[in-house]
């Protein structure tokens, strides 16, 4: 299932993690919830292969280890989601659909 693009109206922040919103509900070890608002990922859904990081032509994304959690051990964290062009390369690469940008929710 890919990331609920409406996030922002379903979900609630329920929590700051290395300076972004966490969009909840979250109830580890699963689920983690979404990262991010203006490059958003949901750490449900990321299976950690690693395009956007490889892809990422600003270097958005860090790696978070998440043990435990069943689809991965690892996700795809939007760090540095200020630094997002919006040139979209990390949507058109996940496989999951995992990843949602929108330039309307830029929190600068």
């Amino acid at each position: 299932m890919p990331i609920d693009s409406d996030f922002e109206s379903t979900r609630e922040v329920v929590d700051d993690h290395e300076g972004h919103d966490v969009w909840g509900p979250v109830e580890e070890p699963e689920p983690l919830g979404i990262h991010g608002t203006h490059v958003a990922v949901d750490f449900d859904v990321c299976l950690a292969d690693g395009a956007c990081l490889e892809d990422c032509p600003v270097d958005v994304f860090d790696w978070v280890e998440t043990p435990g959690h069943s689809v991965s051990d690892r996700k795809a964290d939007p760090a540095r989601e200020s630094q997002c062009i919006d040139c979209m390369l990390c949507v058109d690469v996940c496989p999951v659909d995992a990843i949602d940008v929108d330039p309307t929710r830029r929190t600068e």
